[in-house]
């Protein structure tokens, strides 16, 4: 289809003429001034630049005619929509635009995601909002999800582009599937909706004076169904660090940290589900040889959960208990204690066309001393404030009462910079921001990829 746009004759200039530039290039140099060889070159490479930008076409499919598409995708190969959807001109900036795709994305229960398209009309087309949704598969690799997103990309724009004159240059073709590929059904499924993962990793660095090296592994299962969501998980790493201070001293610095978890939820509609959660943890730098939580949740969700890719606003509670046996004797005097705890979190997130936003609030509190607490809020977004200007953030604060792991013997300066260890706070901040301005001209539809390296 590109290919077919591209060979229109009305889309390119014609036989060029000499510019004023190169006019002026070679009558200087006609008058003598070849005798100054690098002037000579200096004026001959502007020509050359100016006469390629002088070359070069109109945005593909005309700038008059092309449908303007403003692209809003964080996991989408912009190079590759330029090259394979070229009946369309791609704008930098939503008010440029006649169609503004906003694409979002949420894991699925076999380890793929969902990708929601919403088309929203703008300018002529404003009003119209057509929606698809693409799923890929955990077993996808990289260039079939990117060509499911082109397709589904395609397929949408093209009520948009029946409305402009480059319709009737559109052709559509059908490709009948396999019998065996056919898209087996649930019931089919050998698995029963279960999907299993394994994974491990090493790392070893050196030095003539320092080594150190990080052996992990994770495995996880977990099913999936529009009433219950189950889930087995267990990840694990040892770290191990050692210096030579000296000829005869040497400093060896290890850490370990296992996790498992075992959690179930129950909807109970739109709005309402019902879970509970098992844990098991091990941590050196929480003083925590070994921990066990388990207790029920419930969480509401203001917005139907159908609507969680573009909107959601939900409030989770959880009570539950917890055994914990300390490495190490703690500041309360503890090598071993069962505490009952509480977690109450509201957030709130939304993708608009705008821009997006995320905030949260959690508290947390040991029931057999509410001065022993956690409460914390944070969040972030990013905002296109005018034209081209983009303004992002995220930050949170957290007032820390709760670290009642913390162990009463004195921790070695050298654990302390490796962050091995936990020091006892009282808060905790952290923020981020950024800004960016782009301007210029608003069609961006060249791929040009030659020598990366030095861009």
């Amino acid at each position: 289809m590109a290919a077919a746009f591209r060979s229109q004759n009305r889309y390119f200039p014609p036989p060029r003429r000499l510019c004023p530039l190169e006019d002026a290039a070679i009558n200087g140099a006609n008058r003598g001034l070849m005798r100054n060889r690098w002037l000579t070159v200096l004026l001959l490479g502007i020509s050359t630049a100016a006469a390629a930008h002088a070359q070069d076409p109109t945005p593909t499919g005309g700038s008059e005619q092309a449908l303007r598409v403003f692209l809003d995708c964080r996991r989408c190969d912009f190079d590759h929509f330029r090259r394979e959807a070229a009946f369309v001109n791609y704008v930098r900036d939503r008010r440029d635009a006649q169609v503004h795709v906003l694409v979002t994305s949420q894991q699925t229960g076999g380890g793929g995601r969902a990708y929601t398209f919403d088309f929203i009309g703008l300018d002529e087309f404003a009003g119209r909002v057509d929606t698809l949704v693409y799923r890929s598969r955990q077993t996808d690799i990289e260039d079939e999800v990117r060509d499911g997103l082109l397709r589904t990309f395609t397929l949408g724009l093209m009520p948009f582009v029946a409305g402009t004159p480059l319709a009737n240059r559109i052709s559509i073709s059908y490709e009948s599937a396999e019998q065996g590929e056919m898209q087996q059904r649930p019931a089919d499924d050998p698995w029963n909706l279960w999907v299993f993962r394994i994974g491990g990793n090493g790392r070893v660095r050196g030095e003539s004076s320092e080594r150190s090296y990080s052996v992990g592994g994770s495995v996880s299962a977990r099913r999936t169904t529009e009433d219950w969501r189950i889930e087995l998980a267990s990840n694990g790493r040892y770290n191990e660090d050692r210096f030579e201070l000296d000829s005869s001293e040497t400093f060896v610095s290890t850490s370990k940290n296992f996790n498992a978890e075992f959690g179930i939820a129950r909807s109970l509609g739109q709005h309402w589900a019902f879970g509970t959660q098992i844990n098991v943890n091990s941590s050196t730098r929480f003083n925590r040889d070994l921990a066990v939580s388990a207790g029920p949740a419930i969480e509401f969700s203001i917005f139907p959960y159908m609507e969680s890719t573009r909107r959601q606003v939900t409030l989770f509670y959880r009570l539950f208990v917890t055994r914990i046996d300390y490495e190490a004797i703690t500041i309360f005097d503890k090598t071993e204690e069962t505490r009952l705890q509480q977690e109450l979190i509201l957030s709130a997130q939304a993708v608009q066309p705008w821009g997006s936003i995320h905030t949260f609030g959690e508290a947390s509190f040991y029931l057999h001393d509410l001065a022993r607490h956690r409460l914390e809020i944070g969040g972030g977004f990013e905002i296109r404030i005018v034209r081209g200007l983009n303004f992002n953030m995220f930050g949170e604060v957290a007032r820390i009462k709760d670290q009642i792991y913390l162990s009463a013997a004195d921790i070695p300066e050298e654990d302390i910079l490796l962050r091995r260890r936990q020091l006892g706070t009282d808060f905790e901040v952290f923020l981020n921001f950024g800004f960016s301005y782009t301007f210029g001209s608003i069609f961006n539809n060249v791929v040009n990829p030659r020598m990366d390296e030095i861009f």
